[in-house]
């Protein structure tokens, strides 16, 4: 039983893979002003938004004793938020198939959510 409602706790990594850049006005951004509001929105979820390179951003989440990051690639046009490392959240990669406990899954959607919220105010 108590492996069973251990899997309750899990779900599949889904990675964000290339989302549209969409603004309420329709126009063209610049890629910093992707990265702007990637960070923005990452920052007000609690999120650690580093800026590593032209085109990513690292995006770190610390609560209590769990660790999310991933990284976020970004365009113009697009952007990608990708699981890359975890502490503390159940992290399993059986034949291919990648799980993690469901708050990352959380976590990771509310990330997209207010990335999508933040540029549709530009």
């Amino acid at each position: 039983v108590a492996l069973l409602l251990a899997g309750c706790t899990t779900r599949p990594i889904v990675n964000v893979t290339d989302q549209p850049v969409v603004t309420s006005a329709g126009r063209q951004l610049s890629p910093d002003q992707v990265r702007n509001a990637i960070v923005k929105a990452g920052t007000a979820l609690g999120w650690v938004m580093t800026p590593v390179s032209p085109g990513l951003v690292n995006g770190r989440l610390a609560l209590r004793d769990h660790l999310a990051v991933v990284d976020v690639r970004y365009t113009a046009t697009t952007y990608s938020i990708t699981y890359k490392d975890s502490t503390n959240l159940d992290f399993r990669d059986e034949e291919g198939k990648r799980t993690i406990h469901r708050n990352y899954v959380n976590w990771n959607n509310n990330l997209m959510n207010d990335a999508r919220a933040e540029l549709m105010r530009l």
